[in-house]
């Protein structure tokens, strides 16, 4: 059995795709994955099972949608990945505050990916390494240009952004199961 990160795209606490933690974990449970547990209330899951990431997205997205009705993207990842994506962070010595990561469903087509690094993100830096976009802001999230939506727009994937302390805390909650 293993332990994997599940990211939910688009969770909040309000809005249109509330989804409460609690329940959520419940469902899962229900639905065979075990040790589930949640991080904060957007969408962060750790649980164990034998299923590969791709069957578990499509297990955790099914069971969201028959459950709470939501048509919500998941992502899955080892903890072990996101342990790397912090260790090759491009930004590294940068202000963890200003760091974000987002992550994309797949490596992104490499015409795409290069008119994507052709684009004037200044006074904000973007590199994207494999399925991750590594994202740091001059000021806030909330200005920055080169948000979820518009690397999803530009990459042509679904995506999911997370802090860095948010990373953290799923890798060593991950390392911990």
């Amino acid at each position: 059995m293993k332990t994997h990160i599940i990211l939910l795209r688009g969770v909040m606490p309000t809005g249109k795709n509330k989804l409460f933690m609690a329940p959520l974990r419940a469902a899962l449970q229900d639905a065979g994955l075990c040790n589930v547990r949640t991080y904060i209330q957007s969408g962060n899951v750790i649980a164990a099972t034998h299923l590969e990431p791709s069957a578990l997205e499509d297990l955790v997205h099914a069971v969201i949608a028959q459950r709470f009705g939501g048509d919500i993207k998941v992502l899955v990842r080892s903890p072990a990945y996101f342990q790397d994506v912090l260790e090759n962070n491009p930004f590294q010595g940068a202000d963890p505050g200003r760091l974000y990561f987002t992550l994309l469903a797949s490596r992104p087509e490499a015409a795409l990916l290069h008119a994507f690094h052709g684009l004037e993100h200044a006074p904000d830096q973007v590199k994207v390494v494999g399925d991750m976009a590594y994202v740091l802001c001059a000021t806030k999230y909330r200005d920055l240009k080169a948000n979820n939506n518009f690397i999803e727009r530009k990459l042509k994937l679904s995506a999911t952004t997370r802090n860095f302390n948010t990373i953290t805390k799923l890798v060593a909650l991950g390392a911990a199961a």
